[in-house]
């Protein structure tokens, strides 16, 4: 017992090592900003399988999932290349022609632990990159600027926000029924560069632009059912309340509400069921409240000044993912992996200059994986997600109005490479 302590501690404290690294990386993601899925599995089933948790990772999809499962922990990275940009055509503000954002590689860390109370309880702690969003654009010439420069006139512009989650869980099994239950604390950091063209229209202009990173904590409660209908066949159900967030004061003048940016709730449906008994089926859905956040979803063009409480935010509505994935546990050694994850569009062509900053408009996500048993205790898991270019284009909204002689088309396409090792004790 005692040295299952120590082991518990130990994963405690690298889980802390690994939330520190998570709030410092920027965490991308295809669902709008979050993430298709958290860790190797679920990224290689597209993100399904809020209906069948067999690993560590899953309780930050279903907190009750991991009641049952054996003592663990895994530790995972990917490599995130997200490929994005803007296509502008005719005269106007921003610069013109095919700009492509720089930083296109970043690397996202994930840590899980688990440990069973008896036969029926586990607890857990997960540290894991929530979503984000990231674009840098040069400080290129642009003949709108007059003496100035930069996409929007303000030099290199861009945004970097991050997000990460760090989540204590319980779960408990009432024979085929399993509940959980997750408090977690969410840390986010961001910084804005090159939108002083905006300072004349912001409630705040010291707190607009080029103020380094900020830094915003909150929490929230996450929580979950899993429920066996008959052998081979479970339906689950979770759901995350928004985060409610400390306000990033340095671009107090930038997002709705002097600074506020929440993290949306959302909720997970889905179905699993086992043709054979070393083949499993997925079907989630997803809907994320994206709505419900000032600073994401107030329209582009609002009257109000920047930062003020009815100011602009990026016009993004809430957003439904449908997600598939498939498993076949081949042998003892092997198991493959494969799945598709669809999203809407919370993007509209009325709102595509500001995001620009912003343009999550990825809509197809295909995935595949494996995991290699290489001993009793350890296995290692990868996958990999490919998704294809996706476009929204309108007209340019420049601070005095819409230019309808320009057209701004957003595209981007990215690609994913996921590890993990699990120990098993």
């Amino acid at each position: 017992m005692n040295r299952q302590i120590q082991i518990s501690i130990r994963g405690i404290l690298l889980g802390s090592l690994v939330a520190t690294a998570a709030a410092v990386t920027p965490a991308k993601a295809t669902d709008g900003y979050f993430q298709v899925g958290f860790g190797a599995r679920q990224s290689a089933t597209g993100g399904a399988g809020v209906a069948d948790s067999r690993d560590a990772m899953a309780q930050s999809l279903n907190p009750a999932g991991i009641a049952g499962l054996d003592r663990q922990m895994q530790i995972g990275g990917a490599i995130f290349m997200p490929y994005r940009g803007y296509d502008a055509t005719g005269a106007g503000f921003v610069t013109g022609g095919s700009v492509d954002s720089g930083k296109n590689f970043f690397v996202m860390p994930n840590f899980a632990y688990i440990h069973p109370l008896d036969a029926d309880s586990t607890l857990g702690f997960t540290v894991y990159g929530n979503g984000g969003m990231n674009t840098s654009y040069a400080n290129m010439a642009n003949p709108a600027c007059g003496p100035g420069s930069g996409v929007f006139c303000g030099g290199a512009a861009g945004v970097d926000l991050m997000q990460a989650f760090i989540s204590a869980d319980y779960a408990r099994r009432f024979g085929s029924l399993k509940i959980g239950i997750a408090p977690t604390m969410a840390v986010q950091l961001f910084k804005a560069t090159g939108l002083g063209a905006f300072s004349a229209f912001s409630a705040d202009p010291a707190n607009l632009t080029n103020n380094g990173y900020d830094v915003s904590i909150g929490a929230g409660l996450r929580g979950g059912i899993e429920w066996e209908a008959m052998p081979g066949l479970r339906f689950g159900l979770s759901a995350q309340t928004k985060m409610y967030m400390s306000r990033f004061d340095k671009y107090a003048g930038l997002f709705a509400g002097r600074g506020s940016f929440d993290i949306p709730a959302s909720i997970t449906a889905g179905v699993a069921f086992d043709p054979t008994e070393d083949f499993t089926l997925m079907l989630d859905y997803q809907h994320i409240f994206y709505g419900d956040v000032p600073a994401i979803s107030n329209s582009t063009t609002a009257a109000a000044p920047f930062g003020s409480a009815g100011g602009p935010g990026f016009g993004w509505t809430d957003l439904d993912v449908f997600k598939v994935g498939a498993e076949w546990r081949a042998n003892d050694t092997w198991t493959f992996r494969a799945g598709y994850a669809y999203s809407e569009n919370p993007i509209s062509a009325a709102h595509v200059t500001m995001n620009i900053l912003a343009p999550g408009v990825t809509q197809h996500h295909f995935t595949a994986g494996a995991a290699y048993k290489i001993s009793e205790r350890d296995t290692i898991e990868f996958s990999g997600m490919y998704v294809p270019s996706s476009t929204v284009s309108g007209i340019e909204m420049t601070p005095g109005g819409p230019n309808p002689g320009r057209s701004i088309t957003l595209n981007m396409h990215q690609v994913q490479l996921l590890a993990s090792w699990t120990r098993k004790f």
